[in-house]
C-alpha cells in the first residue's frame, strides 16, 4: 500500500522549482512503472523558453480513460528563514504537513497517485477501463512546454482522454467545500512610452516618459471591463510592474515600461479583450507600444452527471456538499478542456504561493479516499 503523506514527503524534498525536474518527475515515473503504467516521459523546448519535463503514464488499454492531471513543479520559496519548517523537509508538525508545493500541487498529485496504486493493487482485475496520469514540470511557469504540449502529443499518438481530474487547491475553507468547473482567461500587456533622455535641470531638453505612462496606466486602472456574466465573476486588470531603470537622480529616463495582467471572464476573447484595451489607451494619443500574450481563454464545463457524481462522493466522505465555483487563477484546465470534460478538485488553498505552505495531514488522507471512490464510480456512469 502507499502511503499518500509518505509520498508526498518524497516530492517535497525534490527541489523541483519551475523549470527544474529535481527529482519529481524521475520519482514519479520509477514508481508507476513498478506498479504497470506504461509511462512515456516527454521532453519538450521551444525558443526562448526553458526546456521542460513531463510524464504521461497509462494504466490499461481499453475505454474510458480517467485521467487525473497536476504538476510537480512550485514556485521560489522566498526567504528560507522566514519559514518555520525547511521548505524541502516535508516536515510534519501539528498536524500539518510543510513544504513548498504541499498545497500547490504536489499534495494533489501524492492523493491521486496513492489513490490510484491503491486502488489497482486492491481491484484493478476488475476494472473496466484505463487510468491516466498528465504530470507536467511548468504549470508554474510560461506553460508553453507543459501539459499543452503533452496533449498534442498525446492527440498525434492516439491517447484519448475521456475525463478528466485537475488535482489543484479548490477548497477555499475545508477540504470539499468547492469544485472548479470553470477559470477565467489570462491577457497579458507590456506598455513602453519612449522619451528624450536628458538632465533633469534641463526639462525642456528632454521628453519624460513617466507621466505619460502613469497617464495611461491609470486610464487602465480605472476602466471598468465588466460586472461579471452569468457563471463568471468580473474581469479584472492589475498593474503588476512598473520598470524605469533609472539608477539616479539627475536624470529624465529615455523610457518607462509596465506590465498588467487581465483575468478575463466569458464576457470576452482574448482579440476582443485586446481591441477594447487599444482602442482606450488610442484615445488618449499619447505615443506607446503594447506588446500582448495570452495564456488561455476563459473555460467552462457546464454542470453534468459527472459533476454530481463528485460532489456526492464528497457530500458522502466530508460532510459537506461542495459549490461549483468557476473563481480563482488559471490552470492547465484551460488546455485540458479542449480534448475533454474536465473539473478541478483538490486540498485546501490557503497557503499556497506562501512562506510556510502547508496542508492538513488528514486532508490527504480524505482526498485520496475521494479520488478512490471517483476512480470507482467513473466507468458506471460513463456506460450507463
Amino acid at each position: 500500500m502507499i502511503d499518500p503523506i509518505i509520498l508526498l514527503q518524497e516530492l517535497i524534498r525534490c527541489k523541483s522549482v519551475t523549470p527544474d525536474e529535481g527529482g519529481a518527475i524521475s520519482l514519479l515515473e520509477k514508481l508507476l512503472t513498478k506498479h504497470g503504467f506504461e509511462c512515456h516521459r516527454l521532453k519538450f523546448s521551444n525558443k526562448d523558453t526553458p526546456d521542460v519535463e513531463n510524464l504521461y503514464a497509462r494504466w490499461g488499454t481499453n475505454a474510458p480513460n480517467l485521467c487525473f492531471a497536476g504538476h510537480t513543479d512550485v514556485v521560489p520559496v522566498g526567504d528560507p528563514n522566514g519559514w518555520t519548517c525547511d521548505p524541502f523537509g516535508g516536515e510534519i508538525k501539528d498536524g500539518y504537513i510543510w513544504g513548498r508545493g504541499t498545497c500547490d500541487m504536489k499534495g494533489g498529485v501524492a492523493a491521486f497517485v496513492a489513490a490510484t496504486l491503491n486502488f489497482i493493487e486492491k481491484q484493478g482485475k476488475n476494472y473496466p477501463g484505463s487510468i491516466s496520469l498528465l504530470i507536467t514540470g511548468d504549470e508554474e511557469g510560461p506553460a508553453i512546454n507543459g501539459t499543452k504540449k503533452v496533449l498534442e502529443w498525446m492527440d498525434k499518438h492516439g491517447e484519448k482522454i475521456d475525463f478528466c481530474i485537475v488535482g489543484e487547491p479548490t477548497s477555499r475553507e475545508t477540504l470539499g467545500d468547492t469544485i472548479r468547473i470553470g477559470r477565467r482567461g489570462s491577457f497579458t500587456g507590456e506598455i513602453t512610452v519612449e522619451g528624450v533622455q536628458g538632465h533633469v535641470a534641463y526639462p525642456k531638453l528632454a521628453d519624460n516618459p513617466i507621466p505619460k505612462l502613469l497617464t495611461l496606466l491609470k486610464t487602465l486602472d480605472d476602466l471598468e471591463l465588466d460586472q461579471g456574466t452569468e457563471i463568471f465573476d468580473p474581469s479584472n486588470l492589475e498593474i503588476v510592474n512598473i520598470n524605469i531603470g533609472n539608477t539616479t537622480t539627475n536624470v529624465i529616463p529615455a523610457a518607462a515600461h509596465a506590465t498588467f495582467n487581465v483575468r478575463f471572464n466569458d464576457h470576452y476573447t482574448s482579440t476582443a479583450l485586446e481591441e477594447k484595451l487599444r482602442s482606450t489607451l488610442d484615445a488618449l494619443r499619447i505615443p506607446y507600444q503594447m506588446n500582448v500574450s495570452n495564456s488561455g481563454e476563459s473555460s467552462y464545463t457546464p454542470p453534468d452527471i459527472y459533476s454530481e457524481m463528485i460532489q456526492k462522493i464528497i457530500q458522502k466522505i466530508t460532510d459537506l456538499t461542495p459549490k461549483l465555483s468557476t473563481t480563482g487563477g488559471t490552470s492547465d484546465a484551460r488546455f485540458i478542456k479542449n480534448y475533454c470534460s474536465v473539473i478541478e478538485f483538490g486540498l485546501v488553498g490557503k497557503t499556497f504561493h506562501k512562506i510556510d505552505e502547508r496542508v492538513l495531514v488528514k486532508d490527504v488522507h480524505t482526498l485520496a479516499d475521494i479520488y478512490t471512490d471517483i476512480i470507482k464510480e467513473y466507468p458506471r456512469l460513463y456506460y450507463k
